[in-house]
């Protein structure tokens, strides 16, 4: 396993990130114990959640899985890096969502709770709240850090601009701020390179991409089809970048197949070779998904083919003369 730090933060982290959106909702308790053991195994620390996830509203299914994992001892707690999220609605109160200081306060003592553990290495708002000043959340955040709960912020799906806010109000209260963000970022969905990016970068941000990907487009679809074997089902994110772009699908997998490598190890390795990316989130429902992951950490994508990939899947171009956020300048 190959480690990094995370943005300018002192802190290490494994360069691929287990995603735990399924555990305890498309992935049994039993089976996500075993792929966090596994996961320990290969080398990977950095874990993601959300007190969000999980098939119940409110409940934090997902972080109670995390939690009694964690019960179970070995160390698996100190072996970790855990990062969770707040903002997403856990009830039907009007304060039960957002990132006020009173959900804040609310949700990381009741993650805190499910997670036995007592603290988060890394706590991330889930969205933007427009509604809710930036005084308001880092005097917040100031506590949490104050109190030992949490030790590193991030951001989830911001704008450039909304990153660009976030660390000039940290910075007037001479406080940290955010150490990275966590944004859709793939082959397929290239617009984090327009302002997200250059923004991470200038701020020292380390970026997480999920859906690495693309909801699985990116994994060998078509090969898959014509062998018979089960792909994800028609709807959704998979549905419209499918059929959108299914040109673009056959030539990638063409050049995988020309490179005698897997598509989704290829989508993952370009993502690592991609400047200010600390890790993409990989997912997995089995042991045998997250063992497949780890074959892109192998692989080293030379200029020639780094440049048929941007043929294939185009960096988004505003005006088409610079690279961004340039590309806007005139």
């Amino acid at each position: 396993m190959e480690y990094t730090r995370l943005g300018r933060s002192g802190l290490s982290v494994s360069r691929l990130v287990l995603g735990t959106m399924n555990f305890g909702s498309r992935t049994s308790e039993e089976d996500s114990h075993a792929i966090m053991d596994r996961a320990h195994e290969r080398g990977i620390t950095f874990f993601d959640t959300a007190n969000a996830y999980g098939a119940q509203q409110g409940e934090g299914i997902t972080e109670a899985v995390i939690g009694r994992w964690f019960a179970t001892g070995g160390g698996r707690r100190d072996k970790t890096v855990l990062a969770t999220k707040v903002y997403q609605p856990m009830g039907e109160g009007p304060n039960d969502g957002g990132l006020s200081a009173l959900h804040i306060r609310r949700a990381v003592d009741a993650s805190l709770t499910r997670l036995r553990t007592d603290h988060i290495d890394l706590y991330q708002m889930h969205h933007i709240d427009r509604n809710t000043p930036w005084e308001e959340i880092w005097e917040a955040f100031t506590v949490l850090r104050q109190q030992g709960k949490v030790l590193y912020f991030g951001s989830s799906n911001f704008a450039g601009w909304h990153i660009a806010q976030a660390q000039e109000a940290a910075r007037s209260r001479h406080f940290l701020g955010l150490v990275s963000e966590q944004s859709i970022y793939n082959l397929m969905s290239r617009w984090a390179e327009l302002e997200v990016l250059p923004a991470a970068r200038h701020y020292g941000l380390g970026v997480i991409p999920w859906s690495p990907l693309h909801g699985g487009v990116l994994s060998g679809v078509l090969r898959k089809q014509r062998e018979g074997a089960a792909v994800r089902s028609g709807s959704g994110l998979w549905a419209a970048a499918f059929a959108d772009r299914r040109e673009s699908v056959e030539k990638y997998e063409k050049l995988c197949a020309d490179l005698g490598e897997d598509p989704a190890h290829v989508g993952l390795a370009w993502l690592l070779a991609q400047d200010g990316v600390t890790g993409p989130i990989v997912g997995p429902r089995t042991i045998e998904q997250l063992d497949g992951s780890l074959l892109a950490l192998r692989i080293t994508l030379d200029a020639d083919t780094l440049a048929k990939l941007d043929e294939i899947f185009p960096a988004p171009a505003p005006n088409g003369a610079k690279p961004a956020p340039e590309a806007y300048a005139w």
